[in-house]
């Protein structure tokens, strides 16, 4: 009797001892970032910890609105820019392994027009390309239609092409996104929107989408864009404009950049973390196969040596220091994202923020790179 007793008193101090530790460890990560967040002038901050799989830490902190003092919570939903990338070259892995298309293939076929540098016409542009910016395709002309690049829409089409061949160069392009959205359209004959919330979002229980209007507007994160002359911060409610006029018009395979496939994702900082799982885990999350091992591993080999650049996803060895770090990131209307993981190492961390004085280091926003590298030290080291 006194023996169970005592080894039930050691087991309630182990189990005290535990949870001391973890708040310990949360209460020095949280002053981190909320220092973190002083010096940079952020508005918000979301953050999430993903380890073997599981989400170990997440929290928000600041501003959800400037202007209302509304707190940001976990709930809250963001546009995640670029980040949004990897959705579309996800869903292009699901169609090859359906059999619908190959990287190799000839991206005018895919598109439905000729799309081809004129300074090198004999040069064919794959899909492997456009998913890994080394076609040779710029945003000159816009990129919020596919008017831009159509040869029968606009002039100028020939100013969407750099001096450079197809394969020979690395630019980052967000009109190839857009014109990938519109082949997802194509072959699998569902709206994008549609298609990625049918193939990736409902399969692993994630809340979000490209399609304002069918979320929930009040957990929308107002994104801040920053005055650098006035250090004030104003809100974008561009961010979120549903573009309900363009979406009763709409001409599948053509007019899909409404979506904005190339930026448009709506999600949380946590579901971010679990679709990042599944890329960690080589397509894979909690018992749902989104694609293949194969798949997935194309999605974070290097196709742009230099730049790091795979598809959708990108290489960076110097966010954390010693670290090979794969993801992506995002900016737009006074957002700034990261996604990054380990794919070894069973880590990974997403920040988000709505709002900040944009500093650079080495190409990473001063606020994703502190915060990350403050998630590490504090959850994984």
């Amino acid at each position: 009797m006194i023996k169970a007793l005592s080894v039930k008193i050691l087991s309630l101090a182990l189990l005290f001892s535990c949870t001391s530790s973890v708040f310990a460890q949360n209460e020095k990560a949280e002053a981190d970032l909320r220092e973190i967040m002083k010096k940079l002038d952020v508005v918000g901050l979301s953050v999430a910890v993903v380890k073997e799989g599981d989400i170990i830490y997440s929290n928000s902190f600041g501003l959800k609105n400037i202007e209302t003092k509304a707190p940001l919570t976990d709930t809250d939903i963001f546009r995640i820019a670029s980040i949004s990338k990897s959705f579309s070259a996800t869903s292009i892995m699901q169609l090859m392994e359906a059999g619908k298309l190959s990287l190799d293939d000839d991206f005018s076929d895919l598109v439905g027009f000729k799309i081809r540098n004129p300074k090198f016409p004999e040069t064919v542009i794959t899909l492997r390309m456009i998913l890994s910016h080394t076609s040779s395709i710029n945003d000159s002309q816009g990129y919020f239609t596919l008017d831009a690049i159509n040869p029968s829409k606009n002039p100028d089409w020939a100013k969407c092409y750099s001096d450079y061949a197809p394969g020979k160069g690395y630019r980052y392009c967000n009109l190839n996104y857009n014109m990938v959205g519109t082949v997802i359209e194509k072959l699998s004959g569902e709206r994008f929107d549609n298609y990625v919330k049918n193939h990736i979002l409902n399969p692993l229980g994630l809340y979000g989408g490209y399609n304002v209007d069918s979320l929930d507007a009040s957990r929308f994160a107002t994104l801040h864009e920053y005055d650098a002359t006035t250090k004030t911060f104003k809100p974008s409610p561009a961010a979120y404009n549903p573009r309900r006029e363009e979406i009763r018009n709409y001409v599948m395979g053509y007019t899909t950049p409404i979506f904005s496939p190339t930026g448009g994702m709506k999600i949380s900082a946590t579901d971010l973390a679990k679709y990042m799982s599944m890329h960690m885990n080589m397509g894979k999350y909690k018992g749902k196969r989104i694609m293949s091992k194969k798949s997935a591993k194309l999605m974070q080999t290097k196709v742009a040596e230099e730049e790091g650049y795979a598809l959708a996803l990108t290489n960076l060895n110097d966010l954390i220091p010693g670290k090979m770090m794969v993801g992506h990131t995002g900016s737009a209307y006074g957002l700034y994202s990261a996604m990054f993981f380990h794919p070894k190492e069973k880590f990974g961390i997403v920040v988000i923020t709505n709002g900040c004085n944009p500093t650079y280091t080495k190409g990473i926003n001063d606020v994703l790179r502190a915060g990350v590298n403050s998630l590490y030290e504090n959850f994984i080291k």
